[in-house]
């Protein structure tokens, strides 16, 4: 059972999104077109995994007026990562690899924004930003337990960035923290998980155009 809901955590948080970790100057950011509103929409499943054990979700997208590229001059940084606003992502038809045990998930902006951060480069890198708290994961049937994600404070989703059409950003693997409280069953303190999903980002401005990330 607890297997389960480590995995469950996954869709919560990776480590703080970085860039130019090693000290070295990232490279310049452009994300064009400008002020042009965005969508991003799952393609295939997301999953969240702990050993063995797997929750899978058919459903993600984070759409509405809220998901913009900035405006120029600001959709370009001469040293560094440029950050998009978006809402919450929402999640559902998701499902568990344990017989008896079902879960829903939500999202929110209570404790801050959530952003898509970009970053060029060789290759282009991007994640989800989560404020503190900004996923909520509740299991019920064998198990009644309460997961939430980013308990410490902000952090990032952390994938790859492909521009194309549409551009896609494709998470693999990304290890994420989050909470457990609950009942005898819930495995409850501190846990961790890894989260896979790939998202379609298109320009919902003009959908002739693409969301790009260059220099």
């Amino acid at each position: 059972m607890s297997k389960l809901l480590v995995a469950a955590t996954g869709l919560a948080a990776a480590t703080a999104l970085t860039f130019g970790g090693t000290g070295i100057q990232a490279a310049s950011t452009t994300v064009l077109p400008a002020g042009h509103s965005f969508a991003a929409k799952l393609t295939g499943n997301a999953t969240f995994t702990a050993g063995s054990t797997t929750m899978t979700c058919t459903v993600s997208a984070s759409t509405g007026a809220a998901n913009k590229v900035p405006a120029a001059p600001a959709n370009h940084n001469d040293a560094g990562a440029v950050s998009l606003p978006i809402n919450p992502p929402t999640f559902s038809g998701c499902s568990t690899s344990i017989f008896g045990v079902s879960v829903t998930v939500t999202t929110n902006s209570t404790n801050g924004a959530w952003a898509l951060t970009t970053q060029n480069g060789s290759p282009a890198t991007a994640g989800f930003t989560i404020p503190k708290g900004g996923v909520v994961l509740k299991t019920s049937g064998l198990a009644s337990c309460t997961i939430t994600g980013s308990p410490g404070g902000t952090t990032a989703v952390n994938g790859g960035w492909t521009n194309g059409a549409p551009s896609t950003l494709a998470i693999s693997g990304a290890a994420v923290p989050a909470t457990v409280t609950g009942g005898l069953l819930c495995p409850t303190g501190s846990q961790s998980a890894n989260f896979s999903a790939t998202y379609q980002i298109t320009d919902t401005t003009d959908a002739a155009q693409q969301i790009t990330v260059t220099g």
